[in-house]
């Protein structure tokens, strides 16, 4: 399934890639991407030879019916593998557990170390369990990789995409085997982060907000929550200005 998509993709948007020689033959590797879009996970198995597995909720995979069924073969397909992500820590530490078994097959793993998608097309500072844990647990080498327009393909809240090309530029791998054995350093897990979001940085262009998305995400909710807010108040004043303007005009 994962070819027949991925040359349906191929075919419709035309992505096009940079760095692909940079992506081992074979040989377990980390592919440590920015997040712009629900395609993201799509797009760049796509234009790999190689399989990716990809960390996705598990409710993906457990939804009712026939439509259930068929986006649990979708996934399935893609190389998405359930997580239950609901309970918190041990729901990062399954995450964890879930890509060092893929990386001890000798297979590609895929991780946005940003958490979730951008809310605004910023690059976010990276969370540091995930990738970093992974990476010095395993040896493997970190691949930084950028996703190129993808925001535009499929806005966020929108199903059907915009034939619009996007781009994936694929930087060369980074080696964090000095750190092996150090991944309760929580000082080592930053700057292995640190250092993989600046070199997605500078293949991506974005401009870099070091906080992270998900507090990104509140404070852009409840300065909408705000507005609204004050439109609301805004209304209600100018229909009681009109009212009192009214009354005295019917005096």
């Amino acid at each position: 399934m994962k070819f027949s998509i991925g040359g349906s993709l191929k075919l419709a948007f035309r992505p096009w890639v940079e760095g692909i020689e940079n992506i081992p033959a074979e040989g377990p590797a980390i592919l440590a991407s920015n997040h712009l879009s629900f395609s993201d996970s799509f797009f760049l198995p796509a234009v790999l030879d190689r399989k990716v597995t990809f960390i996705a909720k598990s409710e993906y995979f457990t939804s009712p019916g026939v439509k259930g069924k068929l986006t649990a073969a979708f996934f399935k397909g893609v190389g998405q593998l359930p997580v239950d992500r609901s309970g918190g820590r041990g729901a990062g530490e399954a995450a964890i557990k879930s890509g060092i078994e893929v990386l001890e097959r000798g297979e590609l793993f895929g991780i946005y170390p940003e958490g979730t998608r951008s809310p605004d097309g910023r690059l976010y500072r990276g969370k540091p369990g995930g990738l970093a844990r992974v990476a010095l647990a395993t040896g493997a080498p970190v691949i930084p990789v950028a996703m190129i327009d993808t925001e535009k393909v499929q806005p966020p809240g929108k199903i059907v995409p915009k034939m619009i090309r996007p781009g994936i530029r694929i930087g060369k791998p980074l080696d964090f085997t000095r750190y092996q054995g150090m991944e309760g350093d929580r000082f080592i897990l930053r700057s292995v982060t640190d250092e993989v979001m600046y070199e997605i940085m500078k293949l991506s262009g974005q401009e870099y907000v070091d906080i992270y998305a998900t507090a990104a995400k509140r404070q852009i909710a409840e300065a909408a929550k705000a507005a609204e807010t004050k439109k609301k108040a805004e209304a209600e004043a100018g229909k009681a200005a009109d009212n009192g303007k009214a009354e005295t005009a019917g005096a």
